[in-house]
């Protein structure tokens, strides 16, 4: 009897082994296959986003807009769910808020197919084509000015180096570059609905930049220099010419005529007297050219900015030429 008890027991605890073995792999692999929007949510928020979305559902088919987008909304702020932001994509959608329901359906498609059902990822497709085609543009920009930050309309986009699109409503849009040491590039973007705005930002040195007239700053002085030493050989020519008076004076003493005297070194004192003169005006028009060529600064001149090019968005169902703005 006791042997029948332990052969039972021993059964059993095998059989439960068994079951455990089975089931905890099993159940693992369930809770792995569960989509990434039921992660992290406790069941009491789930229910309460559930409650929110029938109600919303309700207000939304009752064309009470405004109220079924606060249910849609509260119950998102409890639960990101797929069915919830696509539901609250129509709400907007039709509410005339064409934007807001395209970053919504959007939203809706993230996790990539399946997240809705078969038919609502069609319907939510075929809305965000309509959209853009009909009711929306794009802008889209590459700055490759490393650091380069970039503003759309007022608000941070994006960094450079980097090649960003967005979504926009039709209209004039304003696409601002900066960087500290480089002019500010400020440019008004066209958008027109179904098409994109595309372009290259490009950004300038901003610095005061020194030159002169003549790269040999060299030269001027060269000027000056060749003036002085015509100058200096028409000082030794009248050096030279008082001697040879002096010289004359000594041999002849008083026997010679005073015209011998002033007559001796006659040509070498008009050659000093042409030397001074030539050289006098040398020297004056290197001094000039030195005061010409003297370094100026100014600012650098902003050689960047912004081509635009418009061009359709591309779609299954349409198409057009193409044109190009350029600012």
């Amino acid at each position: 009897m006791r042997s029948r008890s332990v052969r039972s027991l021993c059964l059993s605890a095998a059989l439960v082994a068994l079951w455990i073995s089975r089931a905890v792999p099993a159940l693992a692999q369930a809770g792995e296959a569960l989509p990434p929007w039921h992660r992290g949510v406790s069941e009491e928020r789930k229910q309460r986003a559930r409650a929110l979305f029938h109600e919303g559902r309700e207000l939304h088919q009752q064309l009470m807009l405004g109220d079924a987008r606060a249910r849609y909304e509260e119950a998102l702020r409890s639960w990101e769910h797929p069915e919830l932001r696509f539901n609250l994509a129509r709400a907007l959608w039709r509410m005339g808020q064409p934007l807001s329901a395209y970053e919504n359906l959007r939203l809706s498609l993230r996790w990539g197919p399946g997240a809705l059902a078969a038919e609502g990822e069609k319907q939510a497709l075929d809305l965000m084509r309509r959209l853009e085609e009909q009711e929306l543009s794009a802008v889209e920009i590459r700055c490759d000015e490393p650091g380069a930050s970039v503003q759309l309309d007022g608000k941070p986009w994006f960094v450079g180096p980097g090649h960003e699109r967005r979504t926009v409503l039709p209209g004039e849009h304003v696409i601002v570059a900066r960087k500290k040491g480089y002019f500010p590039v400020v440019k008004s973007a066209p958008a027109l609905a179904g098409r994109r705005v595309s372009g290259t930002l490009k950004l300038s040195v901003d610095g005061i930049v020194t030159e002169r007239r003549w790269a040999a700053g060299w030269a001027p002085w060269a000027v000056v220099g060749s003036g002085a030493a015509v100058v200096a050989l028409g000082g030794a020519l009248q050096w030279r010419v008082g001697e040879l008076r002096d010289e004359l004076q000594q041999q002849c003493g008083v026997s010679c005529a005073p015209a011998s005297a002033q007559d001796a070194g006659a040509w070498e004192g008009r050659v000093a007297a042409g030397a001074f003169v030539a050289g006098g005006v040398t020297v004056a028009t290197g001094l000039v050219l030195v005061w010409l060529n003297r370094p100026r600064a100014y600012r650098s001149e902003d050689r960047g900015g912004l081509e635009l090019q418009l061009s359709p968005l591309v779609s299954r169902e349409r198409g057009a030429l193409s044109a190009r703005l350029s600012f």
